[in-house]
Order: structure tokens, then C-alpha cells, then sequence
């Protein structure tokens, strides 16, 4: 039933029926005003949430559906939450009747084999009716919460098996009903959760999509609904359009690529995706036949909503900015995941560790598949993270804590054609913005004990990956660390003959005769003053290292992201002088005669 369900939610979806027709202005005029309204529920939902994952990191996404389930605006948040909206959302369309989905209802949806991400991703929506009745638009909001009311805290348990091991499912569950709330429900839905700022962020998404379903009520009013429905589909006709110009600009071809995950959780090696991306005329075709599909694999399953996803945030990448991210997106390109490989798993699989990985080694995959066709797009939308070192204890009212570890660090920060590696976080993560470590120190008994950049920490390249950060933490009191460890044997990869990223690595006890490097998981208890260090890799470089501006080397070496060792050994640059004067030169002679040799030894190695 999961594959055929699987099917149904991704079919293709027609036109919203209407007898008008709409200029250009007045269509782009809506969705403008479409964009504005779900920047003002993101923004509502960050000011009023209890969570610093949502209030501060801001790990959520606003979206509007349209009455056949397509996406008509997806906005404000992190992009591989966008596109999947849509698919909890036709999962209600086809039981409109069933749930008796009216004015004033608001439901929740997390479930991974009913259109969902993975369970901490809790979708909250609304539909929007007019004054006669007719369902127009639904007003979507989607956060990642802290607890999902399994086995294990967070809902990432290393030996899951079955997605019952991490938490509670909702295909769609009405939270109220005519504009009350259902508060049996709600209380129910609290109550699987750990921790208590679950109950105010549930309020600020509920809150969230009812003050947007009645701006969008507002709107409807004032230019009539056909009209509004006529403004969505030329801007998903538009934006298929526009996509598929782009594509046929690109040379027909086959572009493959593999990338590995290091291990699952428990230990199996060299977990293969695989895709093929065809440009023929004005199609593009992404395959991922070839995707590691082992049955016994554990902890590795993304979900059908999620690899669509996931494919699709690359592709945007790799097209024109302007054009608008709507159903036309999926409209544009055909995406072929096949039945049981690990991007589309049997039903029931764990699918929280997933959005992880394999996850960013599907977008990873086709960026090196497109860089061989608009290598000046090719920037990789992805977080190579196993997952980060959460830390759990107990206050002294017997209250459970959780410091999730998303406070702030440097990453994955790839080069791309003509720009450096820069800023902190992956581009993936859109306006994701990493908790601030003193906020942490209050909430929590941690202490934050470094957070600097690693000197050669990213690829070498024409244009260089901004390095990584060691992130050193001490937990003050007797704690419960877990973690997943990857992207050490296999880390980010180079683009364009740029070299890879530096690999990932983590240690616990730090400092003491008990210190230990994990090596795939940790599920550990932590003694008061345990220090651990995550050591994040850097982004990957763009284009060949041996062509990089010598003076830029220089530079790079004098902002101590990379050691005058490395300009010699990875650039080919000599420098003379000593970077404690800060009196360093480029001696362009011998840089000349070194890269000459270096150059020579790559083509006999080639």
C-alpha cells in the first residue's frame, strides 16, 4: 500500500477549474501577497514558539497548497522542507470527507507513509474556504520539534528498526474543528512528547496558520476566487515554463554520480545513492535507480516525500534564482526513486535519521551530476552531519532537558564558480540560524568551551571551502551524549577537480585517560565536566587548486585558514617571509616551477 500511496500522492495534479482569466500584474500581485502571508506565519510562528530549535534556529517552513493538493507558494524557511508540504496535504484532500475537513479546522500531519519528512517535522495546516464554501488554498506550517514520544529522546534511536521505535504517527489529526479547538486532542498530543515547550510550539503553529488562513480569507474576498485560482495557475504554468527553458539550454546527455555514506548505524559500510540525470530537449530526468536498496540497513531510510525533496532543492539550485518555487518545479522534471531502495523505503521504516543522511548524499549526488552541466550553478544544498551531539539530563525537579546541538559552528560552506567558501552554515539550511551558545549555557548546565575554525579545514580549489569548526562543549552535570558518526571515510566532495572537504570526527571525555574517538555511535553517560569535541568538516573546493590566485593563497595563509604548508603542498604557492611578522610574499618563481611539477604529476596520475 506504501508504494501505491506513494504513487497517488506524487501524481501529477491539473489546473484549479476557472471560467477567469488574469493579467500578469494582478497574478504576480497575489503572489506576492501569497509570499508575504507566509512570511508573516514563519515570523509569527519564531516570535511565539517555546523552543530554541524553532524561536531561534528557526527550523521551519511556511507553505501554501492549492485545493488540488499542488504547491502554489513555497516561502519563508529551510528549502528541503518546501516541497514537502504538499504531500501531507493531498493526503487530507483524498479524505476530505472522511476527517469532514471544513472552515475553521486545523490538522497535523507527521507521518512519513502519508506524505510526510520524518516524524520530529510536525506539519500544521489549514484550509481556506470562500464565502460559498469552496475550498481554495490550505495554509501550511512545518517545524522540527525536540521530542516525538518514542523510545529515545529527540526521536533519533541509533537501532530503530520500524518507525513505531521513534515516536507517534499522525496521517492527519484535527486539532480544532469549525475554529474550536479540540483540546482532547491536543492534550493527547502533548502528552507524547517529553518536554513541556512542546505545548507552546504546537499553540504558535496553530496560532501561525489561523492568522494566515484569514489573510488569505482577506485576499480571496477582495480579488474573488476564480481569480485567485486563475493567479495560481499561470504561476504554476510560469514557473514549469521558465524551468524548462533552462533545461534546454543544457546539453542533451547522461550525467551519473555516486556518493557513499560511510556506515549505517549499525556498521555497514559504503551505503551507495546513486543517480543519473538525463537532459533531453527541454526534460530533465533525475533516476536514482542504483540507490543502495540491502534490506537490513538500519537508520539509513529516507522518506518518498523527502528524497523528492531533496532532489528538488538541488535542481532549484541549479536553475535561475527568480524563477518561483511552486508545483511547476515538479511539473518541470521527472523523478524516478526506485520501490524499496533506501529513497524510498517498504512502509514502516525508521525514517528519523534519514533526513540526514541519505538524505544530503541524494542532493550531493545531483550537484555532481549537474556540475558537468552548469558547473557555474553548482553549489551542493546539503549538511554532511551525522548527527549532532545531543546531550540529555535531569533537572532538579526530575524535569528531562535536552540540548539538541544546533548552536552555532561552521560546516560544510562549499566554494562555488568565482566565490569562496563563506559563512557558517551549508546553503541548504536556508535561514536556519544556528542557536547562539550563550543561550545554551542558560537553558542548559553546558558550557561552551570553543568554537574556532580549523586552519586548512576546507577543500582546496580555485575558489576554497570555508574551513570547519572544532566545537568544544562540557556538560556540568552527569548527562546521556548520543551520536551518529559519518562523513569521515567519505566527506564532502570537491566540484569541477576541487578538492574534497576535511572529514568529519568526535571525541568524548576529552582530556582525561578515558578519552575515546566514536567511531559510528554513541549512546553514552556523560560524568559532570565531560568535555566532547566535534570536529565539523569544512565545504568542498571549486576547480583546480593549482589555479588559484597565488596572492589569494597568500591572504588565506594570513587569515590562518590555511597553513603555509598547505599553500606549498595543496596550492603550489612558495612563500617567503614568516606568517608571525605577517610579512609573507609570494615567491612567483618558485611558485611557477612547483606548480609546473605538480601540474606534471597529475597528468601521469591521470
Amino acid at each position: 500500500m506504501s508504494y501505491e500511496l506513494n504513487r497517488r500522492l506524487a501524481a501529477r495534479r491539473p489546473p484549479l477549474p476557472t471560467t477567469a482569466t488574469v493579467d500578469p500584474v494582478t497574478a504576480a500581485i497575489i503572489r506576492g501577497a501569497f509570499e508575504t502571508v507566509c512570511f508573516e506565519a514563519a515570523t509569527y510562528l519564531g516570535r511565539a514558539a517555546s523552543s530554541p530549535i524553532i524561536n531561534q534556529s528557526n527550523e521551519r517552513n511556511a507553505a501554501i497548497v492549492d485545493a488540488h493538493g499542488r504547491l502554489a507558494m513555497g516561502s519563508i524557511g529551510t528549502p528541503h522542507l518546501t516541497f514537502v508540504n504538499q504531500m501531507m496535504v493531498r493526503w487530507a484532500l483524498m479524505n476530505l470527507k472522511e476527517y469532514d475537513i471544513g472552515p475553521g479546522d486545523v490538522l497535523l500531519s507527521n507521518d512519513p507513509d502519508h506524505g510526510g519528512g520524518h516524524l520530529p517535522d510536525y506539519c500544521v495546516y489549514a484550509p481556506v474556504f470562500d464565502d460559498n464554501g469552496e475550498l481554495i488554498l490550505f495554509q501550511s506550517l512545518q517545524a522540527h520539534q525536540g521530542d516525538t514520544g518514542g523510545k529515545d529522546p529527540g526521536g533519533f534511536t541509533l537501532e530503530a528498526t520500524d518507525i513505531f521505535t521513534e515516536g507517534v504517527s499522525f496521517p492527519c489529526l484535527k486539532l480544532a474543528h469549525r475554529g474550536e479547538k479540540r483540546m482532547d486532542v491536543i492534550r493527547m498530543v502533548e502528552r507524547n512528547n517529553r518536554f513541556a515547550t512542546f505545548a507552546g510550539d504546537l499553540a504558535a503553529m496553530i496560532g501561525g496558520v489561523q492568522k494566515a488562513a484569514g489573510s488569505l480569507q482577506a485576499l480571496i474576498r477582495r480579488y474573488g476566487s476564480d481569480t485567485v485560482k486563475a493567479a495560481i495557475n499561470l504561476s504554476i504554468e510560469q514557473t514549469e515554463r521558465r524551468v524548462r527553458e533552462e533545461v534546454a539550454r543544457w546539453p542533451d546527455g547522461s550525467y551519473e554520480a555516486t556518493v557513499l555514506i560511510d556506515h549505517d548505524t549499525v556498521g555497514t559500510k559504503d551505503v551507495k545513492v546513486h543517480v543519473t540525470c538525463t537532459v533531453k530537449g527541454d526534460q530533465l530526468t533525475v533516476d536514482l535507480t542504483g540507490t543502495d536498496d540491502r534490506p537490513n540497513l538500519v537508520g539509513v531510510w529516507n522518506t518518498y516525500a523527502n528524497s523528492r525533496s531533496y532532489v528538488m532543492i538541488q535542481v532549484c539550485a541549479a536553475v535561475d534564482p527568480t524563477i518561483v518555487k511552486n508545483e511547476g518545479m515538479f511539473d518541470a522534471i521527472d523523478i524516478v526513486i526506485p520501490e524499496g531502495c533506501i529513497a524510498q523505503p517498504p512502509a514502516n521504516k525508521p525514517a528519523a535519521l534519514g533526513s540526514f543522511h541519505p538524505a544530503c548524499e541524494i542532493t550531493e549526488a545531483v550537484c555532481l551530476a549537474l556540475s558537468r552541466v552548469v558547473p557555474e550553478r553548482s553549489a551542493p544544498q546539503l549538511y554532511k552531519i551525522g548527527m549532532p551531539n545531543a546531550v540529555i539530563g535531569f533537572d532538579a525537579k526530575g524535569g528531562m532537558w535536552m540540548d539538541q546541538g544546533v548552536d552555532c559552528r561552521s560546516m560544510d560552506v562549499s566554494a562555488v564558480q568565482g566565490i569562496d567558501g563563506w559563512g557558517s552554515c551549508p546553503v541548504s539550511l536556508g535561514n536556519l540560524i544556528l542557536s547562539e551558545a550563550e543561550d545554551a549555557e542558560v537553558r542548559f548546565p553546558i558550557l561552551n568551551i570553543g568554537r574556532e575554525m580549523t586552519t586548512d579545514g576546507g577543500g582546496a580549489g580555485q575558489w576554497r571551502g570555508a574551513p570547519g569548526s572544532l566545537n568544544v562543549k562540557q556538560v556540568l552535570v552527569p548527562t546521556m551524549a548520543m551520536a551518529w558518526m559519518v562523513s569521515a571515510d567519505h566527506p564532502l566532495r570537491g566540484v569541477c577537480g576541487g578538492d574534497d572537504a576535511i572529514p568529519y570526527s568526535n571525541r568524548f571525555e576529552v582530556g582525561t585517560e578515558r578519552e575515546y574517538k566514536i567511531e559510528r555511535t554513541a549512546q553514552a553517560q556523560l560524568p559532570a565536566g565531560a568535555v566532547i569535541a566535534y570536529q565539523h568538516g569544512g565545504g568542498a573546493g571549486f576547480g583546480l587548486a593549482l589555479d588559484r590566485d597565488p596572492e589569494a593563497v597568500k591572504e588565506d595563509v594570513l587569515d590562518e585558514y590555511v597553513s603555509v604548508e598547505a599553500a606549498r603542498d595543496r596550492y603550489g604557492v612558495v612563500l617567503t617571509g614568516r606568517l608571525d611578522d605577517y610579512d609573507l610574499t609570494v615567491d612567483a618563481v618558485a611558485t611557477e616551477v612547483l606548480r609546473a611539477r605538480m601540474r606534471a604529476l597529475r597528468a601521469v596520475a591521470a
